[in-house]
């Protein structure tokens, strides 16, 4: 069990080859800003246990966050508060055995950044995005790139007025069958190559 951590970035590097991480109530009265690159790096964690308790309702930066958690097979978030969130670049990257991932809480009616958010996710068959809020999000490039055993993917109530990049934001998604973009607004894109 990791320790209640003051300002903590990269919980692995003082536990390399941390394979568990559990936490405990302690975690209710931490209350960070920014989560950035919080597990980055932690190739050999396979499971993250009790995340109610990681108390998230200050946070405002989420980007890199579980990049490189290449052992992950399950992830649930249903429990985080993320209505203040901004930033949730590169999030999950690198996350290529995670086959389960739900969000179906995350209140994203803040962020600004999605770009590269499930970069290389490649064992990913579905994604439950309906929920999201995108209304604020002006960079949406790499955003699914790689995500090559991707089955299906509903976009159609993503707001994407103020998106300024898609660059390669569904590249390498070799597994899509069908993929209704009617809803997108490309009005502010200045860049969509490779999308």
């Amino acid at each position: 069990m990791v320790d209640n951590i003051d300002g903590v970035q990269d919980v692995c590097t003082n536990y390399s080859s941390i394979k568990n991480i559990v936490f405990d109530e302690s975690f209710k009265t931490y209350a960070p800003t920014s989560l950035r690159e919080f597990f980055k790096g932690c190739e050999t964690l396979e499971t993250i246990s009790d995340l109610e308790y990681l108390n998230t309702a200050k946070v405002t930066d989420m980007g890199k966050m579980f990049h490189g958690c290449s052992a992950l097979t399950s992830l649930d978030l249903t429990n985080f508060n993320t209505a203040n969130v901004e930033f949730m670049d590169n999030m999950f990257e690198g996350c290529s055995a995670l086959k389960s991932l739900d969000l179906t809480n995350f209140n994203t009616a803040k962020v600004t950044y999605m770009s590269c958010m499930f970069k290389g996710c490649s064992a990913l068959e579905s994604l439950n995005l309906t929920n999201f809020n995108t209304e604020n999000v002006t960079d949406m490039s790499w955003m699914f790139y790689g995500c090559s055993a991707l089955k299906s993917l509903d976009l159609t109530n993503f707001n994407t007025a103020k998106v300024d990049f898609m660059i390669h934001m569904f590249y390498g998604c070799s597994a899509l069958k069908s993929l209704d973009l009617t809803n997108f607004n490309t009005a502010k894109v200045t860049y969509m190559n490779n999308m």
